[in-house]
């Protein structure tokens, strides 16, 4: 390789492939896409050294668009391919691609297993609580009450809240951002890939044709920043609010949280709860949080370092190689053999 292939700097059309994006008008896959295709090559990521691995559903066509290597996998087995592509390569940029059906109902034990493991990789899944591809049924994410193809007289299941399984499952990076929030959704890929382990980064993602609006109280360029979004950042007061007044803080003589005014009942920035992603309890805390009672916290909710699966089971086979090396031709001709005329 010449030494300018070996400094060629990336850019966003490095990136995207000759395929033809096709999704429906509209849908929030588009806007992560881009993100994507624009993270990447600031970052310094190789397209020769990236993969991405989907499932089953509308977000899975993604490894087709990227102009990487890629493996549109079977319906929420992701995790497990993405598990041993990383076993026997950890040098790889590994990103799995999912969505609120193929991760957490087919895939849901697949995807459990990959964030207690650890392994070094980035799961992105994109949360529309409905299933797109198949026609709107409810999805494990789908609220209460919600009428489709499969409950017509309306759900009766409790949702899923994606961040607090994957904190339940001992995931040691969780996040949250939004599919049309470019300045909030780049800077949460570029923390998810930093980290070292299983980076989940929950996206909410608009279907516009099955579950439109599903978001909607989010999405709104007037919901950012006023009372139905918190932007989380390591080490600042949890405020928020149109004019940023309203914050968070533990209720008196309790674990639990509630919303109160900076100016207000003696209440000062100084008792507003500051962010800490290295707090495990508070994280569950926030990921539980939905609006209109509180605002949907939004940002890296969780982050701490831990060794990755994969090089603990590397660890293994290099240890058990410098112990006995081996010697396969002996092995297998060692014992009972004997010989078919």
């Amino acid at each position: 390789m010449s030494p300018s292939e070996l400094t060629k700097k990336f850019t966003r059309k490095d990136f995207m492939s000759d395929q033809d994006v096709r999704w429906c008008p509209g849908c929030g896959d588009y806007a992560i896409l881009a993100t994507i295709q624009r993270t990447l090559p600031e970052v310094g990521a190789d397209p020769s050294k990236t993969v991405f691995i989907s499932g089953i559903g509308c977000s899975s066509r993604f490894p087709y668009y990227m102009n990487t290597y890629g493996f549109h996998s079977i319906h929420g087995r992701a995790p497990a391919f993405a598990t041993g592509l990383k076993l026997q390569n950890p040098e790889l940029d590994v990103w799995v691609i999912t969505g609120d059906g193929d991760g957490l109902s087919i895939g849901g034990n697949h995807l459990m297993h990959l964030l207690r493991r650890n392994v070094d990789l980035q799961l992105i899944l994109f949360n529309n609580r409905i299933y797109g591809l198949t026609k709107g049924q409810y999805s494990p994410t789908s609220l209460v009450g919600l009428r489709s193809p499969s409950t017509p007289l309306g759900s009766v299941d409790q949702p899923v809240v994606p961040a607090s399984l994957a904190l339940g499952a001992g995931a040691h990076f969780v996040a949250r951002s939004v599919d049309t929030f470019a300045k909030h959704l780049g800077p949460t890929f570029v923390a998810a890939r930093e980290h070292k382990g299983t980076s989940f980064i929950e996206v909410l993602q608009n279907c516009p044709v099955f579950h439109d609006g599903a978001w909607g109280h989010i999405k709104d360029k007037a919901g950012v920043g006023t009372d139905a979004a918190l932007i989380l950042e390591h080490g600042k007061p949890m405020l928020f609010g149109e004019n940023n007044d309203k914050g968070l803080r533990l209720r008196p003589n309790s674990l639990e949280l509630e919303v109160v005014t900076v100016g207000e009942g003696g209440i000062s920035e100084s008792d507003i709860l500051v962010h800490d992603e290295t707090n495990r309890a508070m994280a569950f805390l926030l990921a539980g949080l939905e609006p209109p009672s509180f605002p949907l916290a939004l940002g890296v909710l969780y982050r701490q370092a831990a060794p990755t699966y994969e090089a603990a089971a590397l660890a293994q086979v290099d240890a058990a190689k410098a112990k006995d090396p081996g010697d396969l031709d002996a092995l297998l001709h060692s014992g009972h053999t004997w010989t078919v005329e």
